[in-house]
């Protein structure tokens, strides 16, 4: 029976699909209204309640709440805005949703051991808002490059070192990219590491000065210098307190003397190990991997084996 013929409301929820105590419910609030009544009261229904009922049922499937829905039915409202509106909510619930699962999965990720703190705060930094997300960055490279008598963002150096220390964490992150986001966050919110990064620019920043002074050509600085004569000792085994160790020092300290247009002694050397320390601190290394993450780059290689070798030969080859 879905002809011109009366429906009861047995017949509408055959024909609709929805339950007799919901199309009871919707009725006595004049969503759907009886065409009339039997003689003995039941509520009869005409072939309109019928495709009005349906259009209501299928607009709240999709998520519309029931008035949005009847008004739709009605024509009160536009559809295609409405629909468009209505898509445009669902995509943020569905980013929000994946955002919980991958953080979900982080927590799965870092196994039984993990206490609740650790938990709590993990969830506390991985849901930050955008704007306190970008706030802390900020706050971070101000610390690390807002110093205007290094000539501010406009320098190209300083541009530089912003970009590769800014995380950008997408909008559908993965599992492993909100952990490494939260982990980064301790780390660019600690005043220590903060003074570390600033250090190590500021050494950076005095390099590149002075090999400019010291005229055009591009010179590597002092990390690159002894990574590229410390790799292959380390590769033969050579031992830092060696005489080959000594004599990679002396090669180390002679290029950087020619590169920084200086002479060897004991402050070139102090400036050495001053930009190899800062390079090979731990939490610098970790910082550099955490973005990587973050960001979806490929994972630096750590220099640290190489400085941690020329330190120590350093130590075994410097007068007291």
């Amino acid at each position: 029976m879905d002809g011109d013929a009366p429906h009861s409301i047995g017949d509408l929820a055959r024909l609709t699909g929805l339950t007799v105590k919901t199309l009871r419910a919707w009725s006595d609030r004049g969503i759907v209204s009886p065409s009339g009544r039997t003689p003995a009261g039941h509520r009869r229904y005409g072939p309109d309640a019928v495709a009005r009922l349906r259009t209501v049922r299928a607009l709240r499937d999709l998520g519309l709440g029931l008035a949005a829905a009847c008004a739709l039915a009605d024509g009160e409202a536009e559809l295609s805005e409405a629909a468009a509106a209505h898509a445009d909510a669902l995509t943020a619930q569905i980013a929000a949703l994946r955002r919980r699962r991958a953080l979900l999965l982080a927590i799965a990720h870092r196994g039984g051991g993990t206490a609740p703190d650790e938990v709590a705060s993990l969830v506390s930094l991985a849901t930050l808002p955008d704007g306190e997300r970008r706030r802390l960055v900020a706050q971070f490279l101000d610390s690390v490059l807002g110093d205007s008598a290094r000539g501010g963002r406009d320098d190209p150096a300083v541009a530089g070192y912003a970009r590769t220390l800014t995380p950008e964490l997408p909008p559908e992150p993965e599992p492993a990219q909100l952990a490494a986001w939260a982990e980064l966050a301790q780390l660019l919110a600690d005043p220590d590491f903060r003074a570390l990064m600033r250090r190590a620019v500021d050494h950076q920043l005095a390099e590149s000065a002075a090999a400019r002074r010291a005229g055009p050509a591009v010179r590597p600085g002092t990390v690159a210098v002894v990574r590229a004569h410390a790799a292959p000792a380390l590769a033969a085994g050579t031992a830092p307190g060696s005489r080959d160790a000594g004599r990679i020092v002396e090669a180390v300290a002679a290029q950087r003397a020619r590169d920084l247009g200086r002479h060897d002694g004991p402050a070139l050397r102090d400036l050495i190990r001053t930009g190899v320390d800062a390079a090979r601190d731990p939490r610098r290394d970790r910082c550099l991997r955490l973005l990587a993450t973050v960001n979806g780059w490929q994972q630096p290689e750590s220099p640290a084996p190489q400085l941690d070798w020329f330190a120590d030969a350093m130590r075994a080859h410097t007068p007291a």
